[in-house]
């Protein structure tokens, strides 16, 4: 078996030595037409990858620059090596708390290694957009849908890693994986629209009462400091005028301590109670009078008399 294996690599190798000294004598006859066919550029961003007769050539990827072809014999293969992206189409998922949800995203990939991308898989593009839908579907079907919608850079450095160790044997390395849109559907949108509005709600509640709460406390010890000292008071009246004046309005509200008018309402009030008394005391004595005119008024009066025979 090792003597047939080193015959055959023998009898290829004169077929290709044969066949290197046609092509070269072919590209000698036909100069200097040959040498716009032997003679290849490639940029900055690219290698060929050269194969001989179907093999592949020793010394890697060729370029950037010129290299050289045999005419009939090399065929070369350009690689781009600049950083390449794509749209994962839209994916339905089911999560692992059972909602179906549509994710698309965007791979960025590039070449890392020219030879094994053209020796290795046929097409390393398409490969990688096959790869990068399933992947997605596979990672998001090991979360809930909470950890889809919040961990988002999570997910998206695990796809990256999923993506980079299955790629690797192609020379392909992924180099970002970003998460584009989640798209829920109509009824779960509203459910959790009206969830998060009661949430809102509640916290506000909580919000607001809290600051009653704070400012009740605030005015209690307002209240208290005015109390230990009255001329507090009036300079609050103060500010709060100034504060009116500055507003450029036409009417002013003017308060006026209760302190200024406690003297003359205890006045009022006295003179009130001794109109009040007054009148009591002349009915108490137009009764007395009635009542002794009353008792006196038959001794004095006797009224008519009898005839005297």
């Amino acid at each position: 078996m090792t003597l047939n294996t080193s015959a055959e690599a023998d009898s290829i190798g004169c077929v290709e030595v044969l066949a290197t000294v046609c092509s070269i004598v072919l590209m000698v006859l036909t100069l200097p037409i040959s040498l716009f066919l032997c003679f290849k550029v490639v940029q900055e961003y690219e290698r060929a990858v050269i194969f001989r007769l179907g093999r592949l050539r020793s010394g890697g990827a060729r370029g950037p620059g010129v290299f050289f072809v045999l005419p009939c014999i090399d065929n070369y293969c350009k690689v781009d090596l600049r950083t390449v992206s794509f749209d994962v189409p839209p994916q339905e998922v089911l999560t692992r708390d059972s909602v179906t949800v549509s994710v698309d995203a965007v791979v960025y990939y590039r070449i890392r290694d020219p030879l094994n991308a053209v020796v290795q898989v046929a097409n390393y593009s398409h490969s990688t957009r096959l790869l990068a839908a399933t992947t997605l579907r596979n990672v998001l079907g090991t979360r809930n849908l909470s950890e889809l919608l919040t961990e988002r850079e999570a997910i998206s450095h695990s796809m990256q890693v999923t993506l980079d160790e299955a790629t690797d044997p192609w020379g392909v390395q992924v180099e970002r994986v970003e998460i584009k849109d989640v798209s829920l559907p109509d009824s779960l949108q509203r459910s959790m629209a009206a969830e998060a509005e009661a949430a809102r709600e509640a916290r506000a509640k909580v919000i607001a009462a809290e600051g009653e709460m704070k400012s009740s406390r605030a005015l209690k010890e307002a209240s208290d400091i005015m109390c230990e000292s009255p001329a507090a008071l009036q300079l609050r009246y103060l500010q709060t005028l100034s504060s009116i004046a500055g507003e450029k309005n036409s009417t002013i509200v003017f308060p006026l301590p209760i302190e200024l008018i406690g003297p003359l309402m205890n006045f009022t009030s006295s003179l009130g109670v001794q109109r009040t008394t007054a009148p009591l005391g002349q009915q108490q004595a137009q009764g007395v009078r009635s009542t002794t005119t009353s008792t006196s008024s038959p001794s004095a009066d006797p009224g008519p008399q009898p005839p005297s025979e």
